[in-house]
């Protein structure tokens, strides 16, 4: 096993388990629906944070697989795994009672599991440029990160802090659009393992 694949094993069984919790918390939802309500409204953010883990992942690949191997890597990958796990751990409740509506969860929730979402994007994004400064067509490179980060930002931040269910629609709507439309494009036309990691969540590349 190289120094990556030992690193990646543990990075990816974080952000594996994020995406268990997740999967966890629908479970229990479905298996409750007849006494609770469930609502679009947690769905999509599951969906969200589910697909932009999935983005994340890949960046993630594309972004220390060819960084030396150190202990530094291993602790920034940490911090940026375990952040995601806490918004994973907060987009479903973790006790269940009859007639609870799972939109008063979302409310009490939603800003600090979107906020979240964009601390690992921008810590993703820091670490990335941080090695690539200096490289061939690093410019370049890191003009795709700031556009990236920049739609990333646009349509996250105001989607955790507005009170209106339909703005909240729409902008993460957009952005699970963008994610399914990038999970669709060919394996030959997709970017480069230059690309930019994935806060930008968006046209990543």
């Amino acid at each position: 096993m190289s120094a990556f694949e030992f690193f990646f094993s543990f990075y990816g069984m974080v952000l594996g388990l994020s995406v268990a919790v997740i999967a966890t918390g629908f479970a229990t939802a479905i298996q409750h629906r007849k006494s609770i309500r469930i609502g679009w409204l947690t769905l999509l953010l599951a969906l969200f944070v589910s697909l932009d883990i999935a983005t994340f992942w890949d960046a993630a690949w594309n972004a220390f697989r060819d960084a030396p191997y150190t202990y530094g890597m291993l602790v920034i990958g940490l911090v940026i795994a375990l952040v995601y796990f806490i918004a994973a751990s907060l987009v479903f409740p973790h006790s269940i009672h009859d007639g609870m509506d799972l939109d008063e969860h979302f409310r009490a929730n939603k800003k600090v599991v979107l906020l979240l979402t964009v601390v690992a994007n921008l810590l993703m994004v820091a670490v990335s440029a941080a090695q690539i400064i200096g490289q061939p067509n690093a410019t370049v490179t890191l003009v795709g990160f700031a556009t990236n980060t920049t739609l990333y930002v646009a349509l996250v931040v105001p989607a955790a802090l507005t009170r209106s269910r339909k703005l909240f629609a729409a902008l993460i709507g957009l952005h699970v659009a963008i994610y399914l439309i990038i999970a669709c494009i060919p394996a030959h036309l997709a970017s480069p393992p230059s690309a930019p990691p994935s806060a930008a969540a968006s046209p990543k590349g």
